[in-house]
């Protein structure tokens, strides 16, 4: 059977050459099977039924309605970890811009290439871009998943401490081999010992605006901040006050806007942190294999608006019913109305939305009418 893939970005070909031959890359929206985005803001697009999943080749969602979309029993995925070492490399060379005026000494060179004694002229001027080592210095990691536990390795083996800031058990277990060198604080104190703080937390309503007057305050005068997650984790007005007073020393962002690329000591790049082949390739590998999965199998991997669920390779007919709520009893009992068997189903909640998958001994016509159920698909 074709399936049909809409892309809203343009997706690597290396990525979409996963896909099996079955599915094909269509130029419209209408009677696709899913859609692929990386950064398209999706907020005002509204899906036709024939939507089953959208992807998002990276890991940041906040371009997607998650709510909506699961309203209309449309499964989002994303891809954590897929772009995880480009951002850290990113995140160590922004560290190395602030840590000297590499920038100011780059703009320097290009305003005086035309000094024929250049090369003497530089040896008096270039004490205005001088900085310090990062060596000895302690970072402090705000969140350490799949990006900061690489951040934390790096930077603990170019000889800085290390101290991180993670609630999850799960998450510093996951990767304990990368945080070991890490020393685990409460929030206050990070900031207190912390030469660098980098973030690595995603953006919801309680990490919006987390670096902020009263967080600032805390720090030590003359830090240095780093952010490689999103621009809205930062309090815009309360860093231009802490850049302006001295207390923040640079402030390193790959996610400017209007107000941060107009303010002083503030080293801004283009949103460049998943911006390598590398990284785009495996994003979009890890987003067309889930999309198939899906769409093949019923298994559910790497949501963010419905519980992940596997039953593993396929081996019978399979439904996947997305509901509102826990509704998983109210599920097996239409099942067995309709006259089905259950070999084995697996379920879950996820916020205000859950899902079952069942694997059943042969298909069955219809299911009695389940009230929470949103939508019902067969495999």
């Amino acid at each position: 059977m074709e399936r049909k893939i809409y892309c809203l970005n343009k997706i690597s070909k290396v990525g979409l050459g996963v896909l099996p031959s079955n599915y094909k890359v269509v130029e419209e929206l209408e009677g696709s099977d899913a859609v692929l985005v990386r950064s398209a803001a999706m907020h005002e697009m509204d899906l036709p039924e024939s939507v089953k999943c959208v992807a998002r080749a990276g890991a940041g969602v906040n371009n997607i309605p998650l709510d909506k979309y699961a309203e209309k029993g449309v499964v989002v995925f994303n891809t954590p970890g897929a772009n995880a070492n480009a951002v850290k490399e990113l995140t160590i060379a922004m560290m190395l811009l602030a840590a000297r005026d590499i920038r100011g000494s780059m703009e320097w060179v290009k305003e005086n290439k035309g000094d024929p004694e250049i090369n003497k002229t530089m040896e008096k001027a270039k004490s205005a871009f001088a900085g310090t080592e990062i060596l000895g210095k302690t970072l402090g990691v705000i969140g350490c998943g799949a990006i900061g536990a690489l951040v934390a390795d790096a930077a603990s083996k170019l000889g800085m401490k290390v101290v991180g800031v993670e609630p999850s058990t799960n998450t510093r277990e996951r990767y304990k081999d990368l945080l070991s060198g890490v020393k685990f604080v409460e929030l206050d104190e990070l900031l207190k010992v912390s030469d660098y703080i980098t973030v690595h937390v995603p953006l919801m309503d309680a990490t919006r605006g987390m670096i902020n007057k009263d967080a600032l305050a805390k720090a030590k005068d003359g830090v240095i901040v780093i952010n490689a997650a999103r621009d809205a984790l930062v309090n815009d007005d309360d860093m231009k006050e802490a850049l302006a007073t001295g207390k923040v020393r640079r402030y390193v962002t790959d996610f400017p806007n209007a107000k941060s690329a107009n303010t002083e000591g503030v080293i801004a790049i283009s949103h460049l942190g998943a911006s390598t082949e590398e990284a785009e390739d495996n994003c979009a590998m890890m987003a067309a294999k889930q999309v198939v999965e899906f769409i093949e199998n019923g298994n559910i991997v790497n949501s963010v608006n419905y519980p992940n669920l596997t039953l593993g390779p396929k081996a019978g007919p399979r439904l996947v019913v997305l509901t509102k709520g826990d509704a998983s009893e109210k599920v097996l009992e239409a099942v067995k109305a309709a006259g089905g068997k259950v070999n084995k189903f697996v379920s879950g909640v996820k916020g205000a939305y859950g899902a079952v998958l069942l694997e059943l001994s042969e298909e069955v016509k219809a299911l009695p009418s389940i009230p929470e159920a949103i939508k019902v698909l067969a495999r």
